[in-house]
Order: structure tokens, then sequence, then C-alpha cells
């Protein structure tokens, strides 16, 4: 062989060293042979990665509606580091506008009552590879992903049977250039891909990840036509949950594992209280080895030395900066000047988030001293409560329904608290966001909650939402926000925990080799 050239046939445990590959990969669409110069090892290198398509109903870049669009923005490029990662999402109009050429790379025939769609695919910026599934009929709407003011699409089940089909079809061959490995499934949108792959008969592991099992893809029986289901899967050994089609519950039974997006809640997933009536099936896979709790990260962007959207850039020794975001905040709300601790709500206004409670807290907040600023929007009783409140004492509450990245971000680094005392917390970002910006959650201990809030230390828990429970963890944050040597201890304590992609990636990337069995999910490495 001539000085720089890599000529290989590629098999199983394929290791590139020293410029050369030493021993060979063979994946399942047979023997693929590379060679080329030694500059062309970028190339060898994907060709010697695992490849994962990861499947999801929202990413930040294009759309998010809560925590999932976050991590499917940042958890394929935390993975890209060891593995072939592209993701597949639904061609809404938010992704279309954002590429002037969308070149297709496949076409996806119909299914049953699922449309024949075409799969383009695009780069970003930082170049993450992303299938767009291209079927203006089904995505091509105003509103969010799954509804607009009228409520949810009432065909949110074709119109997710086809993303989690056009994801089995993706392990299938269907960009003739590129075949998933494995395939990574988000919430009940894309849990049908795995029951899909089991019917044809086909073998590719699947890791089906829970962000809130809550949401489950529940329809009438009569649907399994249209979505291509079989007879025979419609037990409880299936996809039946209660006389309904369960969506999640078919990812549940066919993956081969399951995750959730901590480790709290994957225990607490598997009791009556919190499994949602899943329980059962949930015990049985924790029992297997089969359901694992893997907390989700935040991105580099949550950092007050470098953020673009504050008022004031600021670190953990300079609360001259932090003050100077929260007079900001207090002349954008409207609220008066004031020397007492300021408290936030950056949050869905939903019943899961304790909202209710909030707003009974609040007045003892305002008795007290303190102001209120709440930026989120949800279930109308809630917000027109919070307008309410505001109208009532505008000095002391400010109340912004909607949801504005800027104002988010400087109310996280203006405030002394957050208020986040939901009912069942899955993972939940804002805690970990207020946290790097020194406000200091108050939280119940629950789920993602339990595992990234330190009592004392780096906010304040509660564990019950009656008893006064909550109201003594606001009461604590009011003597130590009169306690300065404390509270600024506790914000450095707070500014200086780490929540990166880098552990969550990881322990996927052991969990995909497990998948996969024996190892067979590997990382390239050059000596």
């Amino acid at each position: 062989m001539s000085a720089g050239l890599v000529t290989a046939t590629l098999r199983p445990g394929s290791v590139v060293t020293r410029g050369k590959i030493v021993m060979a990969y063979e994946d399942r669409s047979g023997t693929a042979t590379a060679g080329g110069p030694l500059s062309a090892l970028p190339d060898i290198r994907a060709s010697l990665q695992t490849r994962i398509l990861y499947a999801t109903p929202e990413m930040a870049d294009f759309v998010k509606t809560g925590g999932l669009g976050e991590v499917a923005a940042a958890l394929p490029r935390a993975l890209r580091r060891d593995f072939d990662v592209r993701v597949l999402i639904p061609g809404y109009p938010s992704v279309t506008r954002a590429f002037p050429y969308i070149p297709v790379v496949g076409r996806l025939e119909g299914h049953a009552g699922l449309p024949a769609c075409q799969l383009g695919l695009v780069e970003t910026a930082d170049g993450l590879r992303v299938y767009v599934l291209l079927c203006p009929e089904l995505y091509e709407r105003d509103g969010s992903p799954y509804g607009n003011a009228r409520g949810d699409f009432a065909d949110n089940d074709i119109r997710f049977g086809r993303l989690s089909l056009a994801a089995a079809d993706l392990a299938l061959g269907a960009d003739p250039a590129w075949a998933a490995d494995l395939l990574h499934l988000n919430d009940w949108q894309a849990a049908l891909a795995p029951a899909y792959l089991a019917w044809r008969g086909a073998r590719v592991p699947s890791v089906l990840t829970i962000h809130n099992l809550a949401y489950q893809g529940l329809f009438p029986r009569e649907n399994l036509g249209r979505l291509g289901v079989p007879d025979y899967a419609f037990q409880m050994n299936g996809v039946e949950f209660y006389g309904q089609l369960s969506f999640l519950k078919s990812g549940l039974y066919y993956a081969s594992h399951v995750t959730t997006v901590s480790d709290t809640y994957a225990r607490e997933i598997t009791t009556p209280d919190a499994g949602c009536g899943l329980d059962g099936l949930l015990r049985t896979r924790a029992a297997q080895g089969r359901l694992t709790g893997i907390l989700n990260g935040i991105d580099e962007s949550w950092d007050p030395r470098t953020d673009p959207h504050l008022a004031t850039r600021f670190d953990a020794d300079d609360w001259k900066g932090k003050r100077a975001n929260a007079e900001t905040v207090r002349r954008q709300f409207g609220i008066a000047v004031s020397r007492g601790p300021l408290f936030a709500i950056v949050s869905r206004l939903v019943h899961q988030k304790g909202i209710d409670l909030s707003l009974e807290m609040a007045s003892t907040i305002v008795e007290n001293g303190g102001q209120l600023v709440v930026i989120g929007q949800g279930e109308s009783r809630f917000e027109d409560a919070l307008r309410g409140l505001a109208r009532q004492r505008p000095d002391a509450v400010g109340v912004r329904v909607g949801f504005d990245e800027t104002d988010a971000r400087r109310m996280f680094a203006g405030s002394d608290f957050l208020l986040m005392p939901s009912r069942f917390e899955p993972c939940g970002l804002a805690q970990m966001y207020a946290q790097r910006f020194g406000s200091l959650p108050i939280v119940r201990k629950t789920g993602g909650l339990a595992d990234t809030v330190e009592d004392g230390v780096t906010g304040f828990t509660f564990s019950e939402t009656s008893g006064g429970g909550f109201a003594g963890a606001v009461r604590r944050a009011f003597e130590t926000f009169a306690q300065t040597k404390r509270l600024n201890a506790m914000r450095r304590n707070a500014m200086g925990r780490t929540f990166g992609w880098d552990l969550a990636a990881s322990s996927y990337a052991g969990l995909y080799s497990r998948a996969m069995g024996n190892g067979a999910a590997q990382r390239w490495r050059a000596a």
C-alpha cells in the first residue's frame, strides 16, 4: 500500500490507528469498502460509527413547546462525538422555512391510511444532519405541532403514525445512502416505530425515551385499520390500553430499552401513584433491566458570563451584575423598584406545575415585601388568575402570557428565587437554568427536581403539596435573603453546579451498546 493511502474492507470492531484501518466493520447491508488519502479519515470515521436515528416531534432549532424541544436540539449534538447521529422531524412550516432548498433523498410509500410522502435531508449550520418528513397535508398547518386554538388536531394519530413509520423506514433503507443501526425514539409521537418494525419481522434495536408519562397518545380502537396496526396486536401484550390504542404503551412493549429523564422519575413511574396506569408494565421492564433514568442536561449557552440575552453579564463574584438584571426585569414588567426578594415563575401554566399553589403563595410573598414576575402560557384559568393578580398589585406582580427567550433568561438572571412546586416533574430544566444564573429554586422533591436541587445548599425543597411544605420553603427563602453571607454562599453553590450533556451522552452511549449487544455500538478512536 502506498504511503498516505487507506484501503480496507470494514467489518465488526473496526479501529483506525496511525492512519490505517487495522480491523474492519460490516453493517446489515453488507461489507463496505473504504479507501482514500489520510485527509479522508473523517469520512472513514463516519463509516465506522454506529448510525443513530433520533426521531422527535419537536426540536428547539425549529419548534419547541417544552423541554423535549431543548433536549432534541442538544443531545444529538452531544452524541456526535461517538456516533453518526441524524434527527428525524416532521416538515412543519417552521422547519421548511428554515431552508431555502430541501433535497429529497427518499420517497416513502403509503401504508393503510398513512399517506405516501417524501424524505428530505438538510444540514444545520453546525453540521447536524436532519431528515425532514415532507407531507404538506399532514404538517403544513398553523398552530403548534399538536394543535391550534380550537384544540388538538383530529388526525394526530395519522400525523404521528406517519412519523413513527418513517423512523422504521429509515432503519430499513428508505435513504439508499444511510440506514439506522438503532432508533432513539422520543415520547408517544414516535413510539409506534418499534411496533412497525416488529410487525414487519425486522430486528432493529430501539430506545424509547419518556419525557412525560402523562401524555400517552390514546386513540379509539377504530383507528387501528387506518394506522395499519394488525388486529392481533390489540391486546394487553401489545398496543391495547383500557380499550384504546396507546402509542406510548406500544413503544414500552416493543422497544429494546426504555429510558426516562431522571433516576427518581424512573423509580416513581413504577408505582401506582405516578405510573399513569402503566406501572405494571414499567415494573416488568425495570425487573428486566430495560428501564433506565438518565438525567437531561442543559447546553453551554446557559452561562451568565457570556449570555448575550442578559442586560448585564456577571459571574459568581459579581452580585452588582445580578442586581442590574433584576432592575431590568422590574422595569420590563412594570413593577416598583424594591430592595426585597424577586421571585420568578418561568413555566407552562398548567396544573402539573403547581401554578395554583404558586397563586396561593403570591399573597404571602407580596405581604412580606417580595415581588413576583411570571412568564408562560397554558390553561386559561391560570392565565386569567395571574392577570387578575397583576391588576390587583401592579407594583409587586408582573405577568406576561406567552414566551420570549430574552425575557426568560433575564428573569433567571435577575430573580433571587424560582418557584417550581410541581406535582410531578420528569426532569425539569428551569431549575437547572435558575441555578446556573444564581436564582435559588424552590421545588417539590419529585422527579428530576429531587435529583438536581440540594436543599439548603443550591435551593429549597419540600415533600408535600399540602400541610405547609411549600409555605415553609418560601419562609426559609425569605430568611436566607435576609442573611447576605448565606444567600451569596448558596448562589455560588448553585452557579457552580454543572448540568452539561457529556454525562448523559456517555450514559446513552453505554445503553446503545447494550441494546445492540456485545459492544456493537463502538467508539472510533485514532492513536
